[in-house]
């Protein structure tokens, strides 16, 4: 039995990598049986930087094998942002729809209405001081004109995905076949189990 950490405190994330790393060889674990030790700092200025950071962090942190993420959008019109900071974009305490009215009001500035953008989402996996995988999954698509459907979480309402013809938020189950934490948990789910 493998026995991995994953090292987010995100609910929506738990639950999403979860699904995706449902193996009978997998036991996973998160961060609640270290509820006393504080969040690294997010320094990179990439996703894959970002991931091992954590990763590393927490590996020698905890003695455990652990799997650290990062993930965001990043928006052509934009220069690639909000990208490392998604999840800070607009101040840490901000809503989502107040980051999307935000993201909109930054492509009407530029005379966008919308945009291609892209889902990133890189891990790491670590044990001590040791990165044992890394991977970066991304699915391409472009900013909706509005935010639409209720599931998912994130950005997922304003993210429109071409081949789907509707947003990650509608697609509901769908999302997960192509997501880009889809195919980086995939990838880590072949790595441990082969």
């Amino acid at each position: 039995m493998i026995r991995l950490v994953i090292a987010t405190t995100n609910p929506h994330k738990v639950r999403e990598i979860r699904e995706l790393l449902d193996h009978p060889s997998i036991e996973l674990v998160t961060l609640a049986g270290w509820p006393n030790l504080p969040a690294p700092e997010e320094t990179g200025r990439t996703f894959a930087a970002n991931a091992r950071q954590k990763a590393l962090y927490y590996a020698a942190a905890t003695g455990a094998l652990i799997v650290g993420e990062d993930s965001g959008l990043e928006i052509d019109a934009l220069d690639g942002a909000p990208g490392v900071e998604s999840a800070r974009f607009g101040g840490s305490e901000t809503s989502y729809p107040r980051k999307f009215a935000l993201l909109y009001d930054a492509l009407q500035a530029r005379g966008a209405a919308t945009s291609p953008a892209r889902f990133v989402c890189a891990l790491a996996l670590a044990r001590h001081d040791q990165v044992l995988f890394e991977t970066l999954g991304t699915v391409e698509g472009t900013i909706a004109p509005e935010p639409k459907g209720s599931g998912g979480f994130g950005y997922d309402p304003i993210f429109f995905y071409p081949p789907y013809g509707q947003t990650f938020a509608e697609a509901g189950e769908r999302k997960a076949a192509v997501s880009h934490r889809g195919q980086a948990f995939r990838a880590l789910r072949a790595f441990l189990v082969q």
